[in-house]
């Protein structure tokens, strides 16, 4: 519910892992939200170029951009971007960063990573030995994420 009308209905892993707001995104778990604006919309992919990352954002189907405004959000959930010390190899969907800060939550470490365009974004890392060589504070660090990971938002 918003404002006394019905948001989004579905289970909750449908409206989890595909909102159909922001809103809703923001609501339901903890979301990265990058702005930009779509450069290319076919059918089996779209191009999104944001200020936030220097590369622009690969999305693996097309969004049918048939309206005039072409402003859009990629929401990207924390679990679903990787941090590494190696640079991606790919030309789509990745940033450089700093890791700024980290909570350490047993199972799970969450990774709080500002880009050079000043945003911080969550990522989620799965603790899965107690040895990890995982990167600490002020490291530099690359997050990528899958192009079928994020979901392209209007509103």
């Amino acid at each position: 519910m918003h404002e006394g009308w019905i948001a989004q209905i579905g289970t909750p892993t449908d409206i989890y892992e595909s909102p159909n707001s922001r809103m809703i995104a923001e609501f339901i778990g903890s979301v990265n939200l990058f702005e930009g604006e779509i450069v290319s919309d076919e059918v089996d992919h779209c191009i999104i170029d944001s200020p936030e990352v220097a590369q622009q954002l690969y999305i693996g189907h097309g969004v049918a951009t048939n309206v005039e405004d072409n402003r859009v959000w990629l929401a990207l959930r924390p679990e679903k971007a990787l941090v590494s010390r190696d640079k991606p190899e790919d030309s789509y969907n990745w940033s450089k960063g700093i890791v700024h800060d980290i909570a350490y939550l047993g199972g799970n470490s969450i990774y709080y990573v500002r880009l050079p365009s000043q945003k911080v974004v969550m990522c989620s890392i799965a603790n899965i030995s107690r040895r990890q060589d995982k990167p600490t504070w002020d490291d530099e660090v690359y997050i990528s994420w899958e192009a079928a990971s994020g979901v392209v938002l209007r509103s």
